[in-house]
């Protein structure tokens, strides 16, 4: 766990609640992000969000320092929105991200690119979620969970509760799979 974690928690368990809103500015974004990769239903995204947020504030005095923070409200997510599917009753890893809401721009600096040039980089990064859209459920998950969240491999283990050595198998399989979708091997 991060230093600064360390400190944010140990000053939310000695009575600074404002320290809460640290965790939360930090985490919001990557755990909605995350979230909107199993939920294709934008109406309910905000709900999910919160309620982890909510879960992770009751409990935090129950986690454990050894642990790392970042996984553990990851997992929180998970579960949370795995609950979600169970009330619903439907099947979780049929509901992944589409093109929908998602601001290919939000990270570029517009001052330093041109127009055309952000409208091409947008243009390729559509193209190539429709391709991550071909992969299954599983292997989309663990890619995005480790190149855009940059989870290791270990800490996707925990997060989906399910054996490292597995996770490690699908992550080559996922690769080969996405390389043959992209037309690379």
């Amino acid at each position: 766990m991060s230093e600064e974690d360390k400190k944010i928690i140990e000053d939310f368990l000695t009575g600074k609640d404002e320290a809460f809103g640290e965790l939360l500015k930090k985490y919001l974004k990557p755990v909605y992000n995350f979230l909107r990769i199993m939920v294709k239903d934008p109406d309910i995204l905000d709900d999910l969000t919160q309620e982890t947020f909510i879960k992770a504030w009751k409990n935090l005095r129950k986690f454990k320092p050894n642990k790392n923070f970042k996984t553990w409200i990851f997992t929180i997510a998970k579960n949370t929105a795995l609950d979600y599917f169970k009330k619903k009753k439907t099947i979780p890893f049929s509901n992944f991200v589409n093109e929908e809401g998602n601001n290919h721009l939000e990270n570029m600096q517009t001052d330093e690119i041109l127009p055309l040039e952000i409208l091409e980089k947008a243009e390729r990064e559509k193209n190539f979620e429709k391709k991550l859209e071909e992969l299954s459920a599983d292997y989309r998950t663990i890619l995005l969970l480790h190149y855009k969240e940059d989870f290791s491999l270990q800490e996707i283990s925990e997060i989906l509760d399910t054996s490292y050595n597995t996770i490690k198998s699908r992550h080559q399989r996922a690769l080969l799979a996405l390389k043959k979708i992209l037309n690379l091997s």
